[in-house]
Order: structure tokens, then sequence, then C-alpha cells
């Protein structure tokens, strides 16, 4: 049994070692929560590269001492020669293509999130850039231990992968994938990373890293160009809120699905369940998330192009409606299409009692695979999230797409601040629901509520099932009750992927901190 991690000077959770490390070490040192989240996120996108990187997006949600939380988002929007011509007369009618160049059509946003985050920290105290890269850069220039998990992943999505322009280079070896073990080195990547850190982030934007990848992302076929780089910042916005029995729930504006997540515990909450891991808290969750997933495939976007704000679906009479439509015994009949995505979940939390929630991603499983040889950066395929035919998501230029990232942070009703969060495209509200469920309502340890065995309804890791897969560690009587509802069970592994790669930490008033991370992934909780 995993213990959660207690301590009262610095805590982080990360879904992999070293990026919990070099966050705790900034920690340490006397930084703050934003600035090992940085160097956690500069170190994680060189340690588990299929599952995020610099060349993706990034939203936080920064709670400080005594202020309301303030959410950033660093969601790249389109390229200015994005639209859904531009695609037909390259033959693309239907959909955008998932790899390549062609998939690359959205800026890059999170290294301007990371910036828009450092700006909150006082200039006087601030840790310089080039220490909280040193981590990142001493991975990359040394190399890392492949993990199994990015071993398997490779080679799953090798063939959709290994023809894509630079990605043999960086992430094969003799054209195979790594094995577990392997020291990968990503020199480019290092020098870029040492760019970044003796110029700052400006350079990714508006320097020579950003011409660098302009001339690339034209020359293979990318509508890209160094103007839409120029042009970017990531903004500061207002999370979203449910006030629910437990307490204050946060979680990102659209064009995430930050309102899904929302929605399943305001449902929930509706539904008065007292007993937690039997049917009606499973039974429960599953349906409120239905209801939820409804509106959001049909209405969710930028936030610029939908029809209402996503702040109207939380009003309590349509909550009340939507929680009156779930039947406490039957399953509502499904499939319904999901949305695809992976990436990773931090948290971290100082001595100062600042808690930040902090989620990046490239998309799908090593984003679009297209890798810059010069700068060693993977561009995501978010872009291939939009649609190509009329609604709220459809491609246009300076758009944003749908986003299945979403960090979440909680103010629970007797002062705690819990952080929370995993990666898993559709799955990602579905863990959340559970993790918090349990700790908040049903009083699980922390660690136990991350280890607890989960489920999923619908698909994620390129998995092409929408039945609702269920842990087999689940009570067999449970899946029998699960299955009697209605509900097309599959049983998956023990400890799955599928069920997403879980993290929280806690702070509670007394100034303890707690943290957990899941026992499915690379990663650890550290606190101290």
């Amino acid at each position: 049994m995993i213990h959660t991690a207690l301590g009262y000077n610095g805590s982080i959770s990360a879904p992999h070692r070293a990026a919990a490390l070099a966050g705790r070490d900034i920690l340490e040192s006397g930084g703050t929560a934003i600035e090992a989240m940085v160097a956690a996120a500069a170190a994680v996108a060189v340690v588990y590269p299929h599952m995020n990187g610099i060349g993706g997006d990034g939203f936080w949600i920064i709670q400080r001492a005594g202020e309301a939380p303030v959410g950033i988002s660093g969601c790249g929007r389109a390229a200015e020669l994005a639209t859904a011509d531009w695609y037909a007369h390259r033959g693309h009618t239907h959909t955008i293509p998932p790899r390549g160049a062609g998939a690359a059509l959205t800026v890059p946003g999170t290294l301007s999130g990371w910036q828009r985050a450092l700006d909150m920290v006082p200039q006087a105290r601030r840790i310089p850039l080039a220490d909280l890269l040193s981590a990142a850069v001493g991975y990359a220039r040394g190399g890392t231990a492949v993990t199994g998990n990015q071993s398997g992943c490779t080679r799953d999505k090798l063939e959709s992968l290994a023809g894509v322009p630079g990605f043999a280079d960086a992430f094969l070896v003799d054209g195979n994938p790594p094995e577990a073990g392997y020291r990968l080195r990503q020199a480019a990547l290092g020098r870029t990373l040492e760019t970044l850190a003796s110029e700052g982030i400006e350079a990714f934007y508006r320097g020579d890293i950003a011409a660098e990848h302009a001339l690339f992302l034209e020359e293979h076929g990318s509508p890209l160009r160094f103007g839409d780089f120029a042009q970017f910042t990531a903004e500061t916005v207002e999370p979203l809120s449910a006030t629910t029995s437990d307490g204050v729930l946060y979680n990102m504006t659209p064009p995430t699905q930050g309102i899904s997540s929302l929605m399943i515990l305001a449902l929930f909450d509706r539904l008065d369940v007292t007993q937690g891991e039997g049917f009606d808290h499973v039974h429960g969750l599953v349906e409120a998330t239905k209801q939820a997933f409804l509106i959001r495939n049909s209405t969710l976007g930028d936030p610029d192009t939908m029809e209402e704000p996503a702040a109207a679906w939380l009003a309590a009479n349509r909550l009340d409606d939507l929680a009156a439509r779930i039947d406490r015994r039957k399953a509502l009949p499904w499939p319904h299409p999901p949305k695809d995505g992976d990436t990773v979940w931090m948290g971290a939390v100082d001595r100062e009692a600042m808690v930040v929630s902090f989620i990046q991603s490239v998309f799908w499983e090593f984003g679009s695979g297209f890798t810059c040889p010069a700068t060693g950066v993977v561009f995501q395929n978010r872009g291939a999230g939009f649609s190509l035919k009329p609604g709220p998501n459809q491609l246009a230029p300076g758009k944003r797409p749908f986003h299945t990232l979403n960090p979440a942070l909680a103010r629970l009703a007797d002062g705690r601040v819990m952080a929370y969060g995993t990666m898993g495209g559709e799955g990602q509200p579905q863990t959340q629901a559970a993790v918090f469920t349990r700790y908040a309502r049903f009083k699980q340890d922390l660690q136990q509520a991350i280890s607890m065995p989960r489920w999923l309804l619908g698909k994620t890791w390129g998995d092409t099932t929408t039945t609702l897969k269920l842990e087999s560690r689940f009570d067999p009587s449970l899946v029998s009750a699960l299955k009697a509802a209605g509900n097309e069970v599959e049983l998956i592994e023990p400890y799955s992927d599928l069920a997403g790669h879980a993290g929280a930490v806690v702070l509670h008033e007394s100034g303890l901190m707690e943290a957990a991370s899941d026992p499915r992934s690379d990663g650890a909780a550290l606190a101290y």
C-alpha cells in the first residue's frame, strides 16, 4: 500500500519522479509553487515526451493565500492560414490529418502560460529561469531512462508516427521503439531549453526559435507562420466555479472541458449519495457524466463563438433539470462520440500557502509526431480536434480548439484547498469525479482515493470502444449490478493506463500538506 505523503514545508505530485524532484528542489530553495511547477513542467516535457512537451498547450489554476483563484490559459490559436478551404485544396475535406505537419496548425501555448504564471511572482524574489530549467536541460543533454510507459506507447503508435518528419531521429533507435531503460538523449531540445534560459521565453514566440520553427513548418506543409507565433500570448482568466455541499469547485474555462468536470460533481451532489464505492456512487457518477457530455459534445468550443457562456450551464435550475433526468437504477443508453487526448497533470503547494493545479499536453501520444530537428520540439496536434464542418468547433483562423485538458482545484467547506487532475482525454472529468468524491465526500485517504479501482465511459489512449470500462479490481457484485442496469461493461487491467494517471495535493488550514500520485504512472508524490 502506498501512503499519502505528508509535510509542512512543501509538496508536489507529478506523473514522473524526475519532474517531482525538479519541483521539490525549487521548493526547498525557497521558490514558489509557480516556480516549482515551471521546473517540473520543463523536466516532464523531456522525460515523458509521449505525454506532453513544450510544443503543446498548458493550463493553470493558482490559489494564493487569501485571494480568489486565478486561471491561466496557454491555449494556442489556429494559424491565420488555417481554413477549411486551405485543407480542402490539399485533399482534406472531411477531417484534419491527425499526424504530420498538417496536424500542427495551432501555436504551442504552454510556454507563454509559464511566463504568464511567472509574472505573478514578484521580480525581486523570482528565481532565474536558467535555474528553473536546469534539471530539464540536464535530462535532455545527459539522457533520461525511457519508461516502460513510453516504450509501450511508442510501439503501439509506431505505424502512424514512424514516417512523420523528424520523429524517428528523435524517438526511435535504428527505426525501432526504444526499450524501457534506454538512455534517450535529446540534444536539440537541450539547446532550445538553454536558449530559453538565456534569452527568455520570448525567443520561442518572437526570436530565433520562432523563426526556425516557421521555416520548418512552412517547408513541410503546416499553415503556421512566424506571425502566428509573434502575435500569441497566454491569457489570464477567471476560472469557472460551482458550489456543492463539499465546497466550492473551480475549473478551467472553455475551450477546455472544465465545465464538464464541474457539472458532473454538481449533478452528483444533487443525488445525495451517502456511501462510497457501491452502485449508487459509481452509477451516479457515470450517469452524471453522460448528462454533462451530451451538452459538452453539442455546444462546447471557443468561448468567442459559443451561443451562450459555459457558466450558464451551472445555473441551479439547469443543473436541477439535468439531475432529474438521471435514472437512479437504470443506465442511459450509450455510446456517444468520444474525445481523444493524453497529457500530464501536476500539483504543488509552497510554504506560503500557494496551491497550483497545472496541466500540459500535446493532445495525442507524441502529438502530431512532427519534430523539428534543429530544436527538438514536437508540435501538438490539438488542431486535429477542429471540425471542417459548421458547428461550435469549426476551424477558423485564430480560433481555439476544443480541449480535453482541465486542471481542477477545490476550496472545501472545512478550509482545505485541494488541487487535483489527471491525464486521459475523455476520462479526465471522470477520474477527477472519482478522486474528488472519494476524498472529499466519502473521507478516504488521499492516496487511497487515487489508488482505488476506476472506470472509464468511452475511450482514451486510442482505444476504439465506448463501453463502460471497469478495472478488474472492482467487487464482482458491483460489476454485475452495473451490467444489470443496462451498461455495456468491459473489464480492463487492474491498474490500467486507460483509467488515467491522476494526482492530488491538499493544503490544510493548519499548514499540513498532503500529496498523492498514481500507481498507474511513473510518478511520485513528495512532501517534506
